[in-house]
């Protein structure tokens, strides 16, 4: 298992892209009880780094610190130890808030409101002129698919879960945000809400937006992010890209037999075999140029599957290693990070 952690200037800085969200040993501490006396440990010095235009993503099980992250960054809640810059400003400061786009987990919109008066509401919070507004809700409204009819004459409360979600897309990009945080955007949406967001977010990359986001859905974040990070128990255990921590998706392991050892050798040098006289390696090349060649020497493939692990078991493994890590220090034993993220995929 492949586990990287991404601390500022631990990795390589991509060329000429700007850093947009930079946190350093980032900690957080709650009080509790009565007499306050009782301390909750809700992030453990977390380190990362974000890139102008990328999709990142944050992961991690219930209660791992996510939301926690989340608040710290957009300067919500004032971290206990540590710092962090969001485009380039010192987290909480105010300027900065006017390019930052949020769309929270379970946002409250003023169910009284329509959609439009809604979006109105916000883009006169950022005080954006009224002809820019009647330009840019229409366009909003049209990027999210709400229609136009129920955003005006439908009040929010009588919208379904995914209209609120629609409506608070839009509401986070009303200011034409240069970086977009959103806490589990999928949240309750059924397959069909999932892929229209997702849509949204990929129509977001490709305009050059910076995306931060929380999600429960890996599947979806697989397809979407180009880096992620995981948080368990408030610790960042790793982060990278998925080429980095999940392998190369061109890589593939083959197991076969016949065909010319000597050109099989050529394809795949770590190539082992079998006292059946089956052979196993693995494919860092088109297979589709090595399947011809293998028709070619008369040999048979048995299988042939991706070198790469799949996101889901990347997690699940991480947060396993974690948790043996906590309860060998701790003394006891505790399977709640490991139950709930298997509950949760």
């Amino acid at each position: 298992m492949k586990s990287v952690v991404d601390t500022p200037g631990s990795q390589p800085q991509p060329t000429n892209v700007p850093i947009v969200v930079s946190t350093f040993d980032l900690r957080k501490v709650y009080r509790s009880g009565f007499w306050l006396n009782q301390k909750i440990v809700s992030l453990k010095s977390c380190s990362l780094t974000v890139y102008q235009g990328e999709t990142f993503g944050l992961l991690g099980p219930n209660g791992a610190g996510k939301t926690t992250l989340l608040k710290l960054l957009l300067g919500i809640v004032r971290p206990t130890a540590g710092r962090g810059l969001l485009l380039g400003k010192p987290l909480g400061d105010r300027q900065v808030k006017q390019s930052i786009g949020y769309l929270p987990e379970n946002p409250y919109l003023y169910d009284y409101l329509t959609g439009w008066e809604f979006l109105e509401l916000a883009a006169g919070i950022f005080q954006i002129p009224r002809r820019i507004q009647r330009q840019r809700i229409p366009q909003l409204l049209e990027l999210v698919g709400l229609p136009l009819a129920d955003a005006r004459k439908k009040q929010m409360r009588r919208y379904s879960k995914g209209m609120l979600q629609r409506v608070g897309m839009a509401q986070a990009l009303i200011n034409d945000p240069e970086i977009i945080f959103l806490d589990e955007p999928m949240s309750g949406l059924d397959p069909l809400g999932r892929y229209q967001m997702r849509e949204i977010i990929l129509g977001l990359k490709a305009a050059g937006k910076t995306i931060f986001f929380n999600s429960h859905i890996l599947s979806e974040v697989e397809q979407i992010c180009d880096r992620i990070a995981i948080l368990s128990q408030g610790e960042l255990i790793c982060a990278g890209s998925l080429n980095e921590l999940l392998g190369n998706s061109n890589i593939y392991k083959i197991r076969g037999k016949g065909g010319d050892k000597d050109v099989l050798h050529k394809w795949m040098p770590n190539l082992i075999f079998s006292h059946d006289g089956s052979w196993q390696g693995t494919l860092k090349e088109d297979y589709y140029d090595f399947l011809d060649s293998l028709r070619l020497m008369e040999g048979q493939i048995i299988s042939l599957d991706l070198a790469r692990h799949s996101l889901e078991d990347f997690f699940i493994q991480n947060i396993q290693q974690q948790n043996t890590s906590v309860q060998s220090n701790s003394g006891y034993t505790t399977d709640g990070d490991v139950a709930a993220a298997q509950a949760k995929f």
